[in-house]
């Protein structure tokens, strides 16, 4: 709120001396901005210069006045006299947002904690460990492909739900609003239907291994399983030691993908682990953890508060910001390699390098409001398109490639069989 400023004259050899500073969040060319502004006047005798400015009615100074009398230099002395200096800049937080975000209706808080958006990191697993499958022998069953499915998106209920019990319990989840918990108020029947998502998920996962009487795969998903439990789960909560990021990397990358792969397999052949689907694994468990990182900016004091170091407490959200960039620029330059060394076709990287905007976008808004709680909210909703984008385009490149094969010198990698 802009201050009330008047002066009032003292009589200096017939000169008035002001020196005053003024105006917080004034409008300024018609723009809202945080102003620190020190105007030292010399006034000649009858001439007087005040803020217009209301205090009873608490209304922002809009500009400023000066009145004077009849006087022959008056141009000139304005020209001599008036020296100023003023530096404006973006408030910090948007009050607008943040008042918005306190009165967030229940639908939407309902929606931010089913998080159907984040069920992608089940969907792009799969379907690039199957469009690899199709690479490698040209082998796809979708009815497999729909079980798998199923079963993985109750896996991640599980994660999603049990989480936000076992963040209840640490009071890590105290102020978020849309947390399961804080919505239904019963900590005991989430926990009870994520366990009972679990036991349906690694169920059907278990009924495809067995179909394909592959063993590794089975491994390779209680791997990933594992890593989720000692993620968040106590006594483990590896999270809150900030290794978070590596364990979902390892999970839904090289762990989940390539067990999508191999569970294509028919039980008369067996696929080999080639470096393309470890190439493609590599690149989805970037993407998975970047939405990872990301979900951490807008509760990073909480976090904090209770003792659950991840990242970016550890970083703080202006270094995360930069890492953010990092890990954006370093996923295509990792495409990019595996291009050039042929482990991954030509078609993966041009479908991938079109959603360029998409990572832009990404680092952008994590660098512009990293520390507006409000806006950096929406940061792991950004990495989640990214992170579809990105997997649906692989995998295109990886169906396209098997397509045209025979014109494209593509390179199967075997390193076990």
């Amino acid at each position: 709120m802009a201050a009330t400023l008047w002066s009032s004259s003292s009589s200096i050899n017939d000169s008035s001396v002001f020196v005053f500073t003024t105006i917080n969040r004034s409008r300024f060319h018609g723009l809202r901005r945080s102003c620190s502004t020190r105007i030292d006047l010399v006034l000649p005798k009858h001439k007087s210069f005040g803020c217009l400015n209301d205090s009873s009615t608490n209304k922002k100074c809009n500009n400023w006045h000066m009145t004077t009398y009849p006087c022959p230099e008056s141009r000139q002395w304005r020209q001599q006299h008036l020296r100023s200096s003023l530096s404006c800049k973006q408030p910090r937080h948007s009050d607008a947002a943040i008042n918005q975000e306190k009165n967030v209706s229940r639908a939407t808080l309902i929606w931010r904690a089913v998080k159907l958006p984040i069920y992608s990191v089940a969907l792009m697993p799969l379907t690039v460990g199957s469009a690899a499958a199709y690479l490698q022998a040209g082998i796809f069953s979708a009815p497999r492909y729909f079980l798998l499915l199923a079963s993985s998106t109750l896996v991640i209920l599980w994660l999603n739900l049990s989480n936000d019990v076992y963040d209840f319990d640490t009071g890590a989840d105290k102020n978020k609003k849309e947390s399961i918990v804080n919505i239904t108020g019963t900590r005991t029947g989430i926990l009870i239907a994520s366990y009972v998502s679990l036991s349906l998920g690694v169920c059907g996962l278990t009924w495809a291994s067995l179909q394909s009487t592959n063993i590794r795969a089975m491994l390779l998903l209680a791997s990933a399983i594992t890593c989720g439990y000692i993620y968040q789960c106590p006594p483990f909560r590896l999270s809150y030691q900030g290794l978070g990021e590596p364990l979902c990397f390892a999970a839904f990358g090289p762990f989940a993908t390539t067990a999508f792969y191999l569970l294509q397999s028919k039980t008369s052949e067996l696929l080999p682990i080639s470096g393309n689907i470890l190439s493609a694994s590599v690149l989805v468990g970037l993407t998975t953890s970047l939405i990872l990182f990301c979900s951490h900016f807008h509760q990073v004091n909480g976090d904090k508060s209770v003792g659950k170091y991840s990242p970016l407490v550890r970083l703080g959200t202006k270094a995360g910001a930069e890492v953010v960039k990092v890990s954006v620029i370093t996923l295509y330059a990792i495409l990019i390699l595996l291009g050039f060394t042929k482990y991954l076709p030509s078609a993966c990287i041009i479908f991938c390098c079109l959603t360029i905007p998409m990572g832009r976008k990404v680092i952008r808004h994590v660098k512009k409001y990293h520390e507006d709680k409000a806006k950096i909210f929406m940061a792991k909703y950004y990495c989640v398109r990214l992170h579809s984008l990105f997997g649906i385009a692989l995998a295109a490149g990886l169906v396209v490639a098997r397509l045209f094969t025979i014109k494209s010198n593509i390179k199967t990698h075997v390193i076990l069989t």
